[in-house]
């Protein structure tokens, strides 16, 4: 297998699009009142088919004012949200390693790019991400009485999603206030669209899962150690360690840490493989890390089957508190729970009215809606950053102008516009540092 197929995969990519673009200009079909432009290395397919659509759904002007109104005040939200976690960012890095500090893969929120995002399931959230923003602000652009001049397909060697262009002129000429609701659309159809498929993997896997049995489930046996000689698989769960049951990690460690090397101790477990809980004795071996304490020789997951549906569930249940199994949601791929697959799978069975199913077909589905929820999550909170050309960058400049006009009385509108152009460069350059902080400084130290 030739080790540089992906990189000669990928470099053959680039030279056909090139070759596509460079004809498409030689023959005139780029230009900026062509089907096709040139939006940065992005080829932007434009159309004028959709816009009846637009103008349909956004005649009901007090419903999407009113939603605007309070997309605008999420933006706020988030936008205060994220900076404050850039700027807590910045202060951990000083306490990071070069090994611990994020790479720059990381940084890149695209599937097949960033480690945690699968590529299936990223490319399908992204798209359905960015094509339903889109459409909001072009719904809310028309409904605000400025023009759309084109709809389309933003493509650059991979389609990743939509436009829809709003006329230049009437977005400059119309008062802060509606230049805002527009702004805010795209953010607040994320958020949105969050709420829903979050909503509707909850209801699914309340209703569908369940765990095998209470404990903390095995993701990985080490060989050669007591744990592999029982035969114990990642997928199995621990109930019990000497009579002391394991419902959580913290239990299950403190179960572990009164045992020494060469003890001969009771293990009960829920094995896969046999449907069913096993009670068994092992002797453990020593610890390679703490030598008085016994060594059975498996990793847990963090998350035990029971909390894992919890979080789908209803993460502002947790035990740990709203905040700990808010955050136990968002970095489930960080903790490889998400996409629920291979051992994972295992630590449930399926009940109510999807008893039966294929497991791996429900999970896919399950997958596919958790991925939706989180890529929509992440597309809403990095819009609103205050950073040109994202969202947030339109309207902290507007905020920055309604600061100055209610401020500086005295100030021309030009002098408001010149001030506001010279926050919101100003914003953007602090959140370029700040994204790069994090990257750059631990390498530094």
């Amino acid at each position: 297998m030739d080790p540089y197929l992906g990189y000669e995969i990928a470099v053959l990519v680039v030279v056909v699009y090139a070759a596509l673009v460079l004809w498409l200009y030689r023959s005139g079909r780029i230009g900026p009142d062509k089907t096709f432009t040139l939006f940065g290395p992005a080829l932007m397919i434009k159309t004028q088919r959709g816009r009846s659509a637009l103008e349909r759904w956004g005649r009901f002007r007090r419903f999407w004012t009113v939603a605007a109104d309070v997309g605008i005040a999420l933006s706020i939200v988030a936008m205060g949200t994220i900076l404050l976690l850039l700027v807590f960012g910045a202060i951990v890095s000083f306490r990071l390693t070069p090994a611990e500090a994020p790479s720059a893969q990381e940084a890149l929120a695209l599937p097949g790019i960033n480690p945690i995002i699968p590529l299936g399931y990223g490319i399908v959230a992204l798209v359905v991400g960015i094509v339903v923003h889109e459409l909001w602000h072009g719904i809310v652009a028309r409904s605000q009485k400025i023009g759309v001049k084109s709809l389309g397909i933003l493509w650059c060697v991979v389609p990743v999603g939509a436009f829809v262009e709003q006329d230049d002129a009437d977005m400059t000429a119309a008062p802060r206030r509606q230049r805002d609701r527009v702004a805010a659309a795209g953010v607040l159809a994320n958020f949105v669209l969050t709420i829903v498929f979050f909503a509707a993997l909850s209801g699914l896997i309340a209703g569908a899962v369940v765990p095998n049995a209470n404990g903390v489930g095995i993701a990985a046996v080490e060989s050669n150690t007591p744990a592999a000689n029982l035969s114990l698989a990642p997928g199995d769960i621990i109930t019990a360690v000497n009579g002391t049951a394991t419902p959580t990690l913290a239990t299950f460690e403190a179960a572990l840490a009164n045992t020494t090397p060469g003890e001969r101790v009771s293990l009960a477990y829920y094995s896969v493989g046999l449907g069913r809980i096993v009670t068994t004795n092992v002797t453990l071996a020593t610890s390679p890390t703490v030598q008085d304490r016994g060594f059975l020789g498996v990793a847990v997951d963090s998350l035990t089957p029971a909390e894992i549906k919890q979080t789908l569930v209803w993460p502002l249940g947790s035990s740990s508190g709203p905040l700990i199994g808010s955050i136990d949601w968002i970095v489930l791929p960080l903790a490889s729970l998400e996409p629920v697959s291979g051992s994972t799978m295992s630590y449930f069975h399926l009940g109510g009215a999807f008893a039966g199913t294929n497991p791996t077909t429900f999970w896919v589905g399950a997958n596919v809606l958790y991925w939706l929820a989180w890529m929509n999550l992440l597309l809403g909170i990095s819009n609103a950053l205050p950073l040109v050309p994202l969202d947030g960058g339109l309207l902290f400049r507007d905020y920055a102008a309604t600061l100055a006009a209610r401020f500086k009385r005295g100030w021309s509108e030009a002098k408001v516009d010149a001030f506001a152009g010279r926050a919101v460069a100003f914003s953007s350059l602090i959140v370029l540092l700040l994204l790069l902080w994090q990257f750059v400084v631990p390498r530094l130290l």
